[in-house]
């Protein structure tokens, strides 16, 4: 039987890895999460701000993470009352 390899791509330049992160989505194989990305797209960073903070990112890997987010969201989500 063969053994699953750890780090798994699961969206362009983003993979998760148990070892990484907490298993969060990185960007690559960085210790960059896609959520560290978002939390600063969403306060407003540009990506060109974003570029000069992380110079290991390329431009690709911040669109990957928006390409990912997006991917996220196109699926149906159920809120179920949690039991106490």
């Amino acid at each position: 039987m063969l053994k699953k390899k750890a780090m798994e791509q699961i969206f362009d330049r983003i993979y998760i890895d148990p070892n990484i992160c907490n298993g969060k989505p990185i960007i690559r194989g960085k210790r960059i999460t896609v959520q560290t990305i978002m939390e600063f797209l969403s306060s407003g960073e540009s990506h060109k701000s974003i570029l000069e903070q992380y110079p290991s990112l390329e431009a690709d890997d911040i669109v990957a993470c928006l390409k990912f987010a997006t991917e996220l969201t196109n699926h149906s989500f159920v809120i179920k009352k949690a039991v106490a």
